[in-house]
C-alpha cells in the first residue's frame, strides 16, 4: 500500500513539473514576446520633437527614407565625350593634381569620356551642374533616375563659380525643391546625392562641418558648404540636400590625396546656384560689378604697421590704371573698409560685394587713408571674362 502512494505521489510532482515548464515557455496572448502589449508600442516624442517610428511596420529609427525619395528623382547622371586633342598632361597620375574634381578619362585614339551629376531645377529641363563636368564636351547625355535618357544642351557656364546649366527636352520631369542654405547651420545633417565612381546614383549621409569655407583656391568666387557626407568623382554637380529633401547646395570638390572621399567635402550653396542659374538662363553668362583692384589682407604686422585698431577691411594693394577705381580717386595704400554702406569683413567679402554691383552704376565706397575715413563715388565696370 504505502508503494503505491509513493508511486502515485511522484506522478503527482512529475505532473506539476511538466505544467509549469510548458506554462512558462508557451507564448502569450495579446501580447509581443516581451510581454508588451502591441498597443502600447507608439511613438515615443522627445523634447527636440524627434520620434521614434512604431515597432511594427514603421520606417527604421532616424531614417531619412522620405528626403531620399523626394530628392533622388530629380538627380541625373551625366555623361560627357569628347574627341582627343593631345597627350596626357604629365601630371595627371599624380594623386595630388587630381585632390580636386576635374579629371578625364585617359587619352588615345578613342573619343575621351567623363562622367558626373547634375539636379533638375524647372520643369521646362534646366539642369544644375559643375562647369567642370561639362566644359569643352561635344556631347553630353543625361539619365535620369527613372531611366530616361536625353541629348543634352549647354545653356551657359560660369567659369568663375565652376557652375553650368544645361537643358533637355523630355517631358514630365521631376523637380527638386530648393532649400535656404542661409539658414543651414553646423552639425545639420545633410544627404549628398550624385554617381560616384559610375556605380549607379547613390545617397551618402554626413553633417554640415562648416560654412563660407573660402580661400581654397578652387574658384574665383568661393562661400563653400563644408560637409563631410561622402562624395567621390562622380559626385560632382550632384545635390547636397536637407533633412527635408530639399536642395542646400551643388556638390563641387573633395579634397584628398588619395583621389577618394577623406570626409572634405564642398558645395556651392544654393543661393549662388540660383542667381548664376537666373542669370544664365536670362542672358547666357553671369555680369559682375568690377572696379580693377589688387587686394591683400590685413594680418596683425599689417594692422600694427598701419596704426589700425581693426584687422577688418581689404588693402588697396595695387590699381589698374584708368580703371574705374582709379577714375574714382582710389590709391594704392587705402583701406577699403565698406562698399554700398555694406562692412568690408576681408578680401573675399570685398571681392563678392563688389562683384554684386551693377556696371555702369555708382557705388559709394569708404576708404581708410593715412587715419581718415573717405567716402569715394565709384562708376562700376564689368568684370572681364575669367581666362584660364
Amino acid at each position: 500500500m504505502r508503494r503505491l502512494w509513493l508511486l502515485f505521489a511522484q506522478t503527482v510532482t512529475v505532473a506539476l513539473a511538466l505544467y509549469f515548464v510548458y506554462t512558462a515557455l508557451a507564448p502569450r496572448r495579446g501580447g509581443d514576446a516581451g510581454g508588451a502589449p502591441a498597443s502600447q508600442l507608439r511613438q515615443l516624442g522627445g523634447q527636440n520633437g524627434a520620434q521614434l517610428s512604431e515597432a511594427v511596420g514603421g520606417p527604421a529609427p532616424a531614417s531619412y527614407r522620405a528626403a531620399a525619395a523626394r530628392a533622388m528623382p530629380a538627380v541625373v547622371n551625366i555623361l560627357t565625350s569628347k574627341a582627343p586633342k593631345r597627350g596626357k598632361h604629365p601630371l595627371l597620375p599624380d594623386p595630388f593634381f587630381k585632390k580636386f574634381f576635374g579629371e578625364r578619362g585617359d587619352d588615345g585614339d578613342d573619343d575621351e569620356s567623363s562622367l558626373g551629376s547634375g539636379v533638375i531645377v524647372s520643369p521646362q529641363g534646366y539642369i544644375l551642374t559643375n562647369n567642370h563636368v561639362v566644359e569643352a564636351a561635344d556631347e553630353i547625355e543625361v539619365v535620369l533616375a527613372d531611366g530616361r535618357k536625353a541629348a543634352a544642351s549647354i545653356v551657359g557656364t560660369d567659369p568663375e563659380t565652376d557652375l553650368a546649366v544645361i537643358k533637355i527636352g523630355l517631358a514630365k520631369l521631376p523637380v527638386i525643391a530648393l532649400g535656404q542654405a542661409e539658414q543651414a547651420q553646423v552639425g545639420d545633417v545633410v544627404l549628398a546625392i550624385g554617381n560616384p565612381f559610375g556605380v549607379g546614383q547613390t545617397v551618402t549621409m554626413g553633417i554640415i562641418s562648416a560654412l563660407k569655407r573660402n580661400n581654397l583656391h578652387i574658384n574665383h568666387f568661393e562661400n563653400f558648404i563644408q560637409t563631410d557626407a561622402a562624395i567621390n568623382f562622380g559626385n560632382s554637380g550632384g545635390a547636397l540636400i536637407d533633412s527635408n529633401g530639399n536642395l542646400l547646395g551643388i556638390n563641387s570638390a573633395i579634397y584628398s590625396q588619395s583621389g577618394g572621399s577623406v570626409g572634405i567635402g564642398f558645395a556651392i550653396p544654393v543661393s549662388t546656384a540660383k542667381s548664376v542659374m537666373e542669370a544664365i538662363i536670362q542672358s547666357g553668362h553671369v555680369v559682375r560689378g568690377w572696379i580693377g583692384v589688387e587686394t591683400q589682407e590685413i594680418t596683425p604686422e599689417l594692422a600694427d604697421s598701419f596704426g589700425l585698431s581693426r584687422q577688418s577691411g581689404a588693402i588697396i594693394a595695387g590699381v589698374v590704371r584708368n580703371g574705374p577705381a582709379d577714375r574714382g580717386g582710389m590709391r594704392p595704400g587705402d583701406i577699403l573698409l565698406t562698399v554700398e554702406g555694406k562692412p568690408v569683413a576681408d578680401t573675399n567679402e570685398m571681392l563678392n560685394l563688389i562683384a554684386q554691383l551693377t556696371p555702369g552704376g555708382k557705388a559709394k565706397m569708404t576708404v581708410l587713408r593715412k587715419s581718415r575715413e573717405t567716402t569715394l563715388d565709384i562708376t562700376v565696370g564689368k568684370r572681364p571674362a575669367a581666362t584660364k
